[in-house]
């Protein structure tokens, strides 16, 4: 962020249509909140006071990038030469370096009752990648209440773009307890102890990693894994529910990195209920390509040509359910 930036003097942005409404704000092109009405509390982590996307949340509703999740030592293969990546945890390079697009403000290019789309370029070299690199998110608020997020990108050089959405779910003012998934992946990617992918793409079945049928949350086993999704093109690909309100995750991109937060501390600063937020407070599922996929050669490839045009769309859309 600009030094002589001020994020306590960043506008909220509003918009909303149907039974939803939402606030964001262009640093780091920031879903802030979500509210549904009859839902006193909002469905996603956030907070009001700015001051926290500094520190503890700062990739908590954010577009992260531009290459979303992890990077091992922050060096990838492109093209014949090797990238030398800003790192910012454990040596190894995370959604874009300690200077990603989630640090930085964007520019709105338009903005009406029901949606918003931002702007970010960010120059050759910038967070080590070629470049320019010109990237545009749109959120929407459907007329049934479901949030839209379409993401695409150009380049003016060969280079690596994974853009992503990192919010935090939660469906009831608890935390997960009361909560299920169910993801359609058939495979997952076993990660090591710095949570990088060690190449293998695993069979979900016979393992606690098996979450297509609804499964409780916490599971017993930390998440922070991607997983494979199945089919192409705009699916249901996951679904969490309380026995109140369900969430149903659509999208067109191959994977789906779920982290339910075991690790999460944001003191000292508040979250929207008025304290603080703790482990699996919320639970993070973002639509991405694979993570450090430059390295893995079975993955799919998270490079962008000159000419070509990176998307990717998801759909988040809220059900209400029947109470007796």
């Amino acid at each position: 962020m600009p030094a002589d930036t001020n994020i306590k003097s960043i506008d909220a942005i509003q918009i909303a249509n149907g039974p939803v409404r939402a606030e964001l704000m262009c640093y780091g092109a920031t879903l802030v909140s979500l509210h549904m009405d009859g839902v006193e509390h909002s469905l996603v982590l956030g907070s009001a006071d700015r001051a926290a996307y500094l520190g503890p949340m700062q990739y908590f509703g954010a577009i992260v990038g531009p290459v979303a999740n992890r990077i091992a030592g922050g060096r990838a293969p492109l093209g014949d030469t090797v990238l030398d990546l800003p790192t910012n945890e454990n040596g190894n390079a995370l959604h874009g370096g300690p200077d990603g697009v989630s640090q930085r403000i964007w520019s709105v290019t338009d903005h009406s009752a029901h949606s918003v789309t931002f702007a970010l370029t960010l120059p050759d070299g910038k967070d080590g990648l070629p470049g320019p690199l010109g990237v545009l998110v749109t959120y929407a608020i459907k007329a049934d209440g479901a949030l839209t997020i379409d993401i695409s990108a150009t380049t003016k050089a060969l280079t690596l773009c994974n853009p992503a959405f990192h919010g935090y779910w939660c469906l009831s003012p608890n935390g997960l307890s009361d909560h299920c998934l169910s993801i359609d992946a058939d495979h997952v990617l076993p990660v090591d102890d710095a949570m990088l992918p060690t190449g293998q793409i695993a069979p979900v079945a016979d393992t606690p990693f098996d979450l297509r049928a609804p499964t409780p949350l916490p599971t017993g086993t930390d998440l922070d894994h991607n997983f494979c999704l199945n089919g192409t093109g705009m699916r249901p690909v996951a679904r969490l529910e309380t026995d109140q309100l369900a969430l149903v995750i659509e999208t067109d991109a191959p994977g789906l990195q779920v982290y339910d937060a075991a690790r999460l501390d944001t003191a000292p600063f508040d979250g929207h209920h008025g304290a603080p937020y703790g482990a699996h407070a919320g639970i993070a599922m973002e639509p991405q390509l694979w993570p450090d996929a430059p390295n893995h050669p079975d993955f799919p490839p998270i490079t962008l040509r000159p000419g070509a045009a990176f998307t990717q769309s998801s759909r988040f859309r809220f059900i209400r359910k029947e109470t007796p």
